[in-house]
């Protein structure tokens, strides 16, 4: 089994969880509330920057030319490709991208980069990528079953770029190399750290439900 079959399996339950907030449930709609939705994309976009920074720290951690690369290569799609969808809808919202930075980050956003941050600067690159992995793959989940469930209500729906954007065959494989170059990092490790990582992945992926908590609620 891979080490990633491993991790997909204790969190799956959770995973499965997201599907039922009633902030993707509402989005799959088409009825979530379109402030509701502008709030999460800044939130979003502010924390895209944090994440960033993460993959920014790998490279400098990284002991192969290929390794930085792929962390190169990561920080270009977070801050190209997956904002891209994002300031779309923000400009729709009348806001003017280049102003994003004076929102102020919320507390669960704030609670959860810095966790992020923190494993980068402390921890080593499976510390570090165990960390992230939970965003980049719990979003292709949620984007592929959100397609499937509310797919006889896709067309006219407002939210149908988001869906499709995180349910396309690009953000796939944007996933896919993140789980292949965790099953590379991983493959010699002992049960100790196994169990380490886990509780790593578990804690990022009980994070990322509390981002949706404070998308939906507006918890401060």
């Amino acid at each position: 089994m891979l080490f990633t079959d491993y991790l997909f399996e204790e969190v799956k339950e959770l995973w499965d969880e997201y599907l039922q907030h009633p902030f993707l449930k509402e989005l799959g709609e088409g009825t979530l509330d379109k402030e509701k939705f502008k709030r999460y994309l800044i939130q979003d976009y502010l924390y895209l920057k944090e994440y960033a920074k993460v993959y920014a720290m790998a490279v400098v951690k990284s002991e192969s030319i290929e390794d930085m690369k792929f962390f190169q290569q990561s920080v270009n799609g977070i801050l190209e490709d997956e904002s891209a969808n994002h300031i779309w809808y923000l400009r729709n919202f009348g806001e003017k991208i280049e102003e994003l930075e004076k929102y102020k980050i919320t507390l669960a956003n704030e609670n959860y980069t810095s966790y992020m941050k923190s494993l980068a600067l402390t921890g080593d690159l499976k510390e570090l990528m165990i960390g992230v992995l939970p965003c980049a793959w719990s979003y292709y989940y949620i984007g592929i079953k959100l397609k499937e469930i509310y797919k006889d209500k896709l067309e006219g729906n407002f939210y149908e770029s988001w869906i499709e954007s995180y349910s396309s065959d690009e953000y796939y494989m944007c996933a896919k190399r993140n789980i292949a170059f965790v099953n590379k990092l991983c493959k010699s490790i002992d049960d100790n750290e196994r169990e380490k990582l886990k509780e790593i992945f578990i804690k990022a992926s009980i994070y990322e439900m509390q981002f949706w908590d404070m998308a939906y609620e507006e918890v401060k």
